[in-house]
């Protein structure tokens, strides 16, 4: 018989670890992970967890510790994430997109008592240690994820910490995601958030031993972990791990190994069905395949009913563990553009922007959330997690507006934030990076509409005196991550302004989408 969806929670299933204790003794055969081809049942994967959680507690790291990690998706990846679950550390996966600037940054930010780097990033990991170092900052010790590596030897703890298992309120990932402001924030999930997370999953889009989950977004992204995999792994099923997304590749897994759930972002949809023969690829073992990041364009959700595959969507943040709101792929064409109603024990409510008071029926305004899968704060940063919570409830800083049968849409972001091919872009990092040229007396970045990656930035700039928007970008490029650098730049006298302090941003968001349609018209700029 195959293992369904969680039933009524013990209290160890609030430790992620206990999961693949538990699988391990219930189908210990059964693949957990197939990794390029290797496989790895769930006995191997507990049994390699459990050892490198000796290992690390041998060496003193133990509950309330932090990890840090540069890596892409793989087994000895999710070997040390499981790993820091059972010792109650903290699992902090590092972008290696960023540049060796802000890689250094955030490792000091951390506070990682570890850093575990992969072996195909061991140069960005040196250079980023270089800078933390050139800045004053203390180097954790490093490894090497592995057999080879840290699951042999574990450099010894700085700060020898207790050995105990793991509990519900400990930290288990420590994700960090643009916000409003100019650096990224460490979002705190607690194994008990994980747990809560992942079984309002598993009642919205039931998964069984049975499935085998396509995972193809970077492990440094929430959704890399919490949507799908988790609850994988807590229900015996197969993950199919990619290391970057090549829609030819996802085509021939999908046909090969009888996926039958993946989630990825529009973008990523959009390349898949642009692939030559996608008219007879044979998808038909895909039952849910779940779209984040943006709203599915109404094109897309076109495309996909012609050849037969069940898109859904999927709203959330990281803040929220991230899922807040589904909409099952069977009402795409009832709701085009929503992205539906609350997870199982997801609350939310639509709250006047002026006022802040909740709004009844029918309405449009600020969404905020409240449950059990909330983010316990951010990491080091009580001020930032203040700042985000009001009395329990999560803001989202999304406009929304909800219909009467309690349908949502979102209608436009209170923050600045727009998303690049599934990546957040704050603007005021990128604004801060351009500044930093000795000419740019002021910048402001706003998110366009974009065919392919679903917005790009667009940038108004303001010199002391003239310089090429090569040698802007070029400049920026040595601190910004690529997704981060904007399309599209603009020479302006001056930045028009709402009020003394702030710039608007509406107008600029109009300015440039004129422009950019003058563009396609005539094909000058």
């Amino acid at each position: 018989m195959e293992n369904t969806h969680p039933e009524a929670p013990r209290m160890s299933d609030y430790t992620i670890g206990n999961w693949l204790a538990d699988r391990a003794a219930i189908d210990g055969a059964r693949i957990a992970i197939d990794d390029r081809g290797v496989l790895t049942s769930y006995h191997a994967l507990n049994t390699r967890a459990r050892a490198l959680a000796s290992r690390l507690a041998e060496a003193g790291y133990g509950a309330g510790g932090r990890i840090a990690t540069v890596s892409g998706n793989s087994t000895d990846h999710v070997v040390a994430f499981f790993a820091c679950a059972i010792l109650g550390i903290a699992f902090i996966p590092l972008s290696w997109r960023l540049t060796a600037a802000e890689l250094g940054e955030l490792i000091r930010r951390s506070r990682a008592d570890l850093l575990l780097v992969e072996d195909e990033y061991a140069g960005l990991g040196e250079e980023a240690l270089a800078v933390l170092r050139a800045a004053g900052g203390i180097a954790p010790p490093c490894a090497e994820p592995g057999l080879a590596g840290v699951e042999q030897w574990a450099p010894p703890s700085a700060r020898p910490l207790e050995r105990r298992d793991a509990e519900a309120g400990d930290p288990l990932l420590v994700v960090f995601t643009s916000g409003s402001e100019a650096a990224p924030k460490g979002v705190v999930l607690t194994h008990r958030s994980c747990f809560w997370t992942n079984l309002a999953l598993s009642r919205a889009m039931p998964m069984t031993s049975a499935d085998v989950v396509l995972s193809i977004l970077p492990q440094h992204h929430v959704a890399a972990w919490n949507v799908q995999p988790l609850l994988a792994w807590w229900v015996g099923a197969t993950v199919v791990l990619e290391r970057s997304f090549q829609p030819g590749r996802v085509l021939q897994l999908i046909r090969e190994r009888k996926v039958t759930a993946m989630m990825g972002v529009p973008t990523q949809y959009q390349m898949l069905f642009a692939q030559p023969g996608i008219e007879s690829a044979d998808l038909r073992s895909l039952s849910r395949a779940l779209v984040g990041g943006s709203t599915i364009p109404e094109q897309l959700a076109v495309e996909a009913a012609r050849l037969g595959l069940p898109l859904a969507q999927g709203y959330g943040l990281t803040e929220a563990g991230p899922n807040v709101l589904h909409l099952q792929s069977a009402e795409l064409a009832e709701f085009p553009g929503a992205v539906g109603r609350p997870y199982p024990s997801v609350e939310t409510a639509i709250v006047d922007t002026e006022s802040g008071l909740p709004l009844a029926d029918a309405a449009t305004g600020e969404l905020w959330v409240r449950g059990p899968s909330l983010f316990s704060g951010y990491l080091d940063d009580d001020a930032a997690t203040e700042r985000a919570m009001s009395n329990g409830w999560l803001r989202t800083g999304d406009i929304v507006a909800r219909d009467a049968g309690g349908i949502h849409r979102v209608v436009d972001r209170v923050k600045n934030i727009y998303v690049s091919g599934g990546e957040n872009v704050a603007p005021a990092e990128v604004e801060a990076a351009l500044c930093t040229h000795p000419l740019v007396e002021a910048a402001a970045v706003v998110g366009v509409p974009d065919p392919v990656w679903g917005e790009r930035g667009y940038a108004f700039i303001v010199t002391a005196a003239p310089v090429s928007r090569d040698e802007l970008l070029a400049h920026a490029r040595t601190l910004l991550a690529p997704f981060k650098l904007p399309a599209h730049v603009e020479f302006v006298d001056e930045l028009p302004r709402s009020t003394i302090e702030k710039v608007a941003r509406g107008a600029l968001a109009d300015r440039a989408r004129t422009a950019l349609a003058a563009h396609d018209q005539t094909g000058t700029a």
